[in-house]
């Protein structure tokens, strides 16, 4: 019928209308630009390419674009879309800021804009992340695969090359790809409908602080000190410690794996307790943060030789982010308790929120 249809319709010009917002912003913004800019080279066997960060954004602008065009216009029974929430409390606080900022918003409203502030800041950036994954794992592939007898020649060699950097890249592609979908995609039938997004402002703090451009503000002040890939001169420690680096930051994708298409930040769209979630509450800050400290070694034997202050200073910066990482847990488990009873029975189910039986 005509309600019906004027619905979808307004569904999709506010959806669509965001999109458009989004592309011109992140096409536009010099910042932007500059990182949308970066150009990969993949090569896979026989076919080799170069694209930049820009034209797969651009690309998948236009599939986005349509994919709406499925999604609103021919939805069964559609309702209000978050889209048409957050245009409705652009316009209260363009025309009445004051009057808004005292009365709150709606819960229906507030939800809506939270959620879109959520997918415009992590979307586009978790895109143009998997982006560069893709290309550097099959690019990595190829070498391993077409040079696989080295694996028992060199493979000290091979594995310092492109072995390690094929399994950190499929690690990274792992985690990304879940987050990429999570913010992407809402849909009743994969259960990850965003029920509600953290109306904390110290949440908020803690959790942008961790990506960019935010984490390099951070880091021009606090240099930061870890690497993924630290070098050691003895072969055994330089291997099994980059394993070790490895498993963690594996056990942090498998919590991603995990979330599935409920992986996002900042939003809660029901209590996952399987994976990793089943031992601890937080793997994959736990992880991320112990496979950090790995990253630090070098930096931290080489402060040695510098000075007692160049050590602290190491220490330093390492423990600041160990904190934003544990406030993040905190500020989340208060945003759950918040606004789902069951993430208690879960607290309790799983007492240990990084480390089993102890921390």
């Amino acid at each position: 019928n005509i309600i019906t249809s004027m619905q979808r319709l307004k569904n999709f010009i506010a959806s669509a209308s965001i999109l458009i917002v989004s592309y011109l912003f992140y096409t536009q913004l010099p910042y932007c630009q500059n990182y949308f800019s970066v150009t990969h080279n993949l090569t896979f066997f026989d076919f080799s390419i170069s694209f930049t960060t820009f034209q797969v954004f651009k690309y998948f602008f236009v599939v986005y674009f349509f994919s709406l065009i499925g999604l609103y216009l021919f939805e069964r029974k559609p309702t209000n879309a978050k889209s048409i929430y957050f245009f409705r409390v652009l316009k209260q606080l363009i025309v009445s800021p004051i009057k808004t900022f005292n009365k709150g918003l709606d819960p229906k409203n507030k939800l809506g804009f939270l959620t879109i502030l959520v997918k415009f800041f992590f979307a586009p950036l978790m895109l143009s992340w998997l982006a560069g994954h893709i290309s550097n794992m099959l690019t990595n592939f190829t070498y391993v695969w077409d040079f696989a007898d080295l694996l028992t020649s060199d493979f000290l060699g091979i594995f310092q090359s492109h072995l390690f950097w094929l399994m950190f890249q499929i690690i990274l592609f792992a985690d990304v790809f879940f987050f990429t979908l999570g913010y992407l995609i809402e849909l009743p039938f994969l259960k990850n409908k965003i029920l509600s997004v953290d109306p904390n402002l110290s949440g908020w703090v803690v959790a942008l602080i961790c990506y960019p451009p935010f984490n390099g503000v951070v880091g021009n002040v606090l240099p930061w000190a870890s690497t993924d890939f630290p070098c050691f001169e003895n072969s055994y420690l330089f291997v099994g410690l980059n394993l070790l680096l490895l498993l963690l930051m594996g056990i942090y994708a498998w919590a991603s794996v995990a979330l599935n298409f409920k992986a996002s930040n900042l939003t809660h769209r029901g209590i996952v307790a399987k994976g990793p979630y089943a031992f601890v509450r937080h793997p994959a800050y736990i992880c991320k943060n112990l496979a950090w400290w790995i990253g630090a070694i070098p930096a931290l034997m080489v402060s040695f030789s510098v000075g007692f202050l160049q050590v602290l200073m190491v220490i330093f910066v390492m423990l600041f982010w160990n904190i934003i990482y544990f406030l993040r847990a905190m500020t989340e488990e208060k945003h759950l308790c918040m606004v789902n009873f069951e993430y208690k029975k879960y607290a309790k189910k799983v007492p240990y929120r990084f480390i089993p039986h102890i921390i």
